[in-house]
């Protein structure tokens, strides 16, 4: 019989490999971060864009340059159309997610964990084209129907697709955070005299308000990032939006079609690192408000 690995030995292998890992996981992300920061910063570093008329220009057109040699490099209308874009999307989708969690959990609990979680988990991992696909086709010719608009694209119609996109998400972590709220409030609650409706309303959602601010940060920030869907249905103009049927880009869409036009290096190129910088920051922050939300929630438990 092969003789055994000491105890100790096998910790030490083990601690080896975790610690491997770890550090693997941190050179990536610190080098991603790097990467993104050092060539989205020389656009004002090294190119002299402005760093002012980047953040408030309303212009953006990087074919065409200025007297200055410089392009257009005002990024304001893509920066509105992204938050409009994702503040709409929420509001459409959390009323939505919010009751059906409640429905699922509180009304009908069996329901809710045999049929309706289960299918509404299977929705998450539809790719986005199909989204896109289905927005395109439905959403925006309901657009042209109802509104009597010329093409349909806007951002309404990629609010819409994205509060379907963000529907699950937001429903199933609202779910989870329901069913982890201990029954002995909701028991508490009825023993007081509370009708199931008040204890709904002020103890079990209460009680869950940090996890569904979670839910709604991990939702608000795949609508800030989605691009394919949204791509399909609001235009890809950009310019500063007028109205919700005005055809604009986001972010993430000018990213997508612009990036491999401009050569590596060139101002174009480095405007548009500068957007994925910016990007990266958002995202971060949204990170950041999540533990932030979490900490907060564990404190007020304890």
């Amino acid at each position: 019989m092969a003789r055994q690995m000491p105890k100790r030995n096998l910790e030490k292998v083990g601690l080896g490999v975790t610690g491997a890992c770890v550090a693997l996981v941190t050179l990536v992300v610190c080098a991603l971060i790097f990467m993104v920061a050092q060539k989205g910063l020389s656009a004002f570093f090294k190119d002299g864009v402005n760093v002012v008329e980047f953040f408030t220009g309303t212009t953006w057109d990087l074919h065409n340059t200025q007297e200055n040699g410089m392009p257009y490099t005002g990024a304001l209308p893509l920066i509105v159309t992204s938050f409009s874009v994702m503040v709409l999307s929420t509001a459409i989708a959390l009323p939505i997610a919010i009751g059906s969690a409640i429905f699922a959990v509180e009304i009908q609990p069996k329901f809710g964990q045999k049929v309706f979680q289960p299918l509404i988990e299977l929705l998450v991992g539809i790719p986005s084209v199909v989204f896109g696909l289905i927005g395109f086709h439905v959403i925006v010719g309901a657009m042209k129907a109802i509104f009597n608009v010329p093409t349909g694209l806007g951002i309404l119609p990629g609010a819409l697709v994205l509060a379907i996109m963000i529907l699950p998400t937001i429903t199933t972590l609202a779910i989870d955070a329901l069913r982890a709220v201990p029954d002995s409030y909701r028991q508490g609650s009825l023993a007081l005299g509370y009708t199931r409706w008040q204890t709904i309303w002020h103890v079990v959602l209460r009680s869950a308000l940090p996890s569904l601010m979670t839910a709604v940060i991990l939702g608000m920030t795949r609508a800030f990032g989605e691009t394919l869907a949204v791509r399909m249905v609001i235009g890809g103009i950009e310019t500063m939006p007028n109205g919700l049927l005005d055809a604009a880009s986001t972010i993430t869409t000018t990213l997508t079609t612009s990036m491999a036009v401009y050569a590596d290096g060139s101002v174009q190129n480095d405007v548009l690192w500068s957007l994925a910088l910016m990007l990266m920051g958002m995202s971060l922050i949204f990170i950041l408000i999540i533990h932030l939300i979490g900490k907060k929630g564990a404190t007020e438990r304890a």
